[in-house]
């Protein structure tokens, strides 16, 4: 568990560990240089079960190598600093895996807002099924985006000996390369429904929130690593288009921004054969789409999460 300035949220995270009815657990959290309070929310814990590291500031991707490093165990998750899941997550997805080192144990999950678990909202996906790794993925990614968030899964530790581990280079969705190469790696994805992730949605400032060209730049080569992973082991049409897909909603996420990427995104998509993903749009956006078009409410949406960013951060720091 890599954390990162999380004393909001670090001591309910390691609760919800802590608290799991499967006995045997070891947590490892690692401190990533954190210039709050998190050191100190860490060490008034006192669980045998835990073991917090302290490094400097090297990254999301570097802290959750660190952890994996200084693990024992034969089963792995990785988790964020503020995720919550339910009491009995890692016992049934241990009991979904029974004895397997080729497959890879997924859950429910869904979200809540404002801190507020009474807000929870399960959000039933196509791919909540067992399936083969590049079936799951051809169908998550064909909608053009898919939750593959750390918590999710339960990875034996052959699995990840053969996919490899984070690309420290990364960040913005940093997780897309890698449980692309971790499901790749085994022969099936294993759901269980009883197993959920509690996914703590609107919290500004957080490493997904933050679209600086940097961390764009990030996503392309992500995406890039990811979709060259899949292709690599099939490259069918219905892997392509799916492919194809990621790439259309990158156009669609950070349009205008980082313009030459937007373009080699786009000729990302024109070779892989064209992409069937629509704009999403909703309410007020979907009503105006029909007039001004998705480029020009990309534009607008992209300057008003920028000013939303601007002002909480003010607010932050003020």
């Amino acid at each position: 568990m890599p954390a990162y300035n999380a004393e909001k949220y670090i001591t309910e995270a390691v609760q919800s560990v802590l608290g799991q009815t499967y006995p045997y657990i070891q947590l490892i959290v690692v401190n990533d240089g954190s210039a709050d309070g998190t050191a100190e929310q860490l060490a008034k814990i006192t669980d045998s079960r835990l073991t917090v590291i302290h490094q400097e500031n090297k990254g999301q991707c570097a802290a959750a190598n660190a952890a994996y490093k200084a693990a024992t165990g034969h089963l792995i998750k990785f988790m964020d600093a503020d995720d919550m899941i339910s009491p009995t997550f890692i016992q049934k997805q241990v009991e979904r895996l029974g004895n397997r080192t080729d497959a890879v144990a997924s859950a429910a999950w869904g979200r809540f807002y404002n801190d507020d678990l009474a807000t929870f909202k399960l959000n039933p996906e196509e791919v909540w099924q067992d399936m083969p790794p590049d079936e799951w993925l051809a169908m998550a990614w064909g909608s053009g985006a898919s939750m593959m968030q750390c918590a999710l899964w339960l990875i034996p530790r052959p699995i990840l000996e053969r996919s490899g581990l984070w690309d420290e280079s990364l960040s913005l969705i940093n997780d897309f390369d890698f449980f692309a190469r971790v499901l790749l790696a085994g022969k099936q994805v294993l759901f269980e429904r009883d197993a959920i992730l509690y996914y703590r949605s609107g919290i500004s400032g957080s490493l997904s929130d933050t679209k600086s060209a940097e961390s764009l730049k990030s996503a392309f080569r992500s995406i890039e690593k990811g979709t060259g992973s899949l292709l690599a082991v099939n490259n069918s049409k219905r892997m392509q288009q799916a492919c194809a897909n990621v790439w259309q909603s990158y156009i669609y996420n950070f349009y205008p921004a980082v313009p030459q990427l937007i373009k080699r995104a786009e000729a990302n998509v024109k070779l892989l054969g064209g992409a069937n993903l629509k704009y999403h749009a909703g309410g007020l956006t979907k009503l105006l789409m029909p007039v001004v078009g998705w480029k020009l409410m990309a534009g607008i949406k992209q300057a008003y999460n920028r000013l939303r960013y601007a002002t909480s951060n003010r607010v932050t720091n003020s």
